[in-house]
């Protein structure tokens, strides 16, 4: 059998040498063979050898790889100025005014930061600033970033008995696998009494809930649908004890879902505080949390907030220009079409391909839920990474999430087409047949 360092040549070994002595050799790098990439375009990427990868995995190039009309704005304003927010500037302000005008009224005040992690850290700020209180409540294997707090908030990332304190998992609401079954309001009613527990375990351990922190496209999770009636009801539970709803859309918003430009809108609900990261600046550092002057109001009576880098006029220009290219060429109308095109493509495969348990989510943020037996749902994670691995030698680039590993996540830049889909859909189905 062929390992991955028998298809590495010796410069990529030794940039695999020097990556381990100068980064550190703990820090991971995706597929068996790891790729050399060196340029990227639209949704494809490149290698050292020329050789094109069909990207259908990375969101936060949002709207394709080098866009041209976002690379040109960030050389503009570089070539002008960049500084910080404590000077007078209109484009962090017209990027301001045009992603409020997308948010449900009252939410309308933005902080720039420079990553989704600080945006989620800042919106943790605010919440306990607002609420009085300390302690949060997350999806049990939910990722929202890096900083010591956000961390904290990324179970996915942490084995349940190093959980801080102040921390509370709810039950992830997986109605193909979980507990309950089905996409019916009695399931997603079932699934909040885990909220209840939940909101019981941090008063005992002298907490009231701040927040409420949920990315509606359960991007780590699984990609689960969440089923009805079940987001409503744990933010209201939340609300009630005291705390706010954070919605991170890092992954799952600037109309990734198709249906809906935020993915919280898809379940009737409104947050309390927005937060996006870099898919926003397509790839360009930025991270932005929105809220309400009533929460501002309080926050600022505690925190004189600021940020050097957040909101420049550099980031602020890629930002704009990426929520005009969204509607300029209609990409959350792609999503939705392709979506449905591809879902039904990978829909008529599982007809004859039992691996094939569940295909799952909405927009251009897709689960595929691999199962050794569909009686069971026993998951099949050898056989994901497998999938994973054969894709990415022949082309196409996918990723894997959940907590088993086993469903195959595809995120692709809004830009992916139905002639895109074409080729994910028969090189999984190589893929599939390869592994038998």
């Amino acid at each position: 059998m062929t390992t991955s360092k028998d298809c590495q040549t010796g410069s990529e070994q030794d940039l695999i040498r020097r990556r381990a002595q100068l980064l550190g050799p703990e820090l991971s790098l995706s597929y068996e063979n790891p790729l050399h990439l060196v340029r990227g375009e639209d949704v494809w990427l490149y290698d050292a050898d020329g050789r094109a990868y069909l990207d259908a995995y990375n969101n936060v190039a949002h709207v394709g790889h080098c866009h041209a009309d976002v690379v040109a704005a960030i050389a503009r304003q570089a070539a002008r100025l960049n500084t910080n927010t404590r000077y007078l500037h209109e484009t962090v302000l017209d990027l301001s005014e045009f992603l409020t005008a997308k948010l449900p009224s009252g939410l309308d005040v933005c902080f720039f930061v420079n990553s989704g992690s600080e945006a989620n850290d800042i919106a943790w700020q605010m919440a306990k600033a607002f609420s009085g209180n300390t302690g949060v409540l997350v999806l049990d294997e939910a990722y929202h970033g890096i900083s010591e707090a956000t961390f904290a908030m990324s179970p996915s990332e942490y084995d349940a008995a190093n959980q801080p304190g102040h921390v509370e998992t709810l039950e992830s609401p997986d109605s193909y696998r979980g507990r309950l079954r089905g996409n019916s309001a009695e399931v997603g009613i079932g699934y909040t009494e885990s909220c209840d527990q939940a909101l019981a375990a941090l008063a005992q351990r002298g907490h009231a809930p701040a927040a409420l922190i949920i990315d509606s496209g359960t991007s780590s999770s699984g990609i689960l649908d969440l089923p009805d009636g079940y987001l409503p009801a744990v933010v209201e539970k939340v609300r009630t004890a005291g705390g706010l709803y954070i919605a991170d859309e890092v992954q799952v918003g600037l109309g990734r879902s198709g249906s809906h430009f935020w993915g919280f809108e898809a379940f009737g609900v409104k947050p309390d505080i927005v937060t996006i990261g870099k898919p926003v600046g397509n790839g360009h550092p930025i991270g932005i949390a929105v809220t309400s002057r009533e929460i501002l109001a309080k926050f600022n009576a505690h925190v004189p907030f600021f940020s050097t880098f957040g909101g420049n006029p550099v980031s602020a220009a890629a930002g704009l220009e990426v929520l005009k290219v969204i509607d300029r060429q209609n990409l959350q109308d792609n999503a939705r079409e392709t979506s449905a095109y591809l879902k039904q493509g990978i829909k008529d495969l599982a007809e004859r391909e039992t691996l094939i348990g569940d295909v799952r989510g909405s927009g251009l943020l897709i689960g595929i839920d691999l199962v050794l037996d569909r009686e069971t749902r026993e998951p099949a994670g050898e056989a994901a990474n497998q999938i994973f691995n054969y894709m990415r030698n022949n082309g196409v680039l996918i990723g894997t999430a959940g907590p088993h590993g086993n469903v195959l996540k595809i995120r692709p830049p809004m830009t992916f087409s139905k002639t895109h889909a074409d080729q994910l859909i028969t090189t999984l189905a190589d893929a599939l047949n390869a592994i038998r």
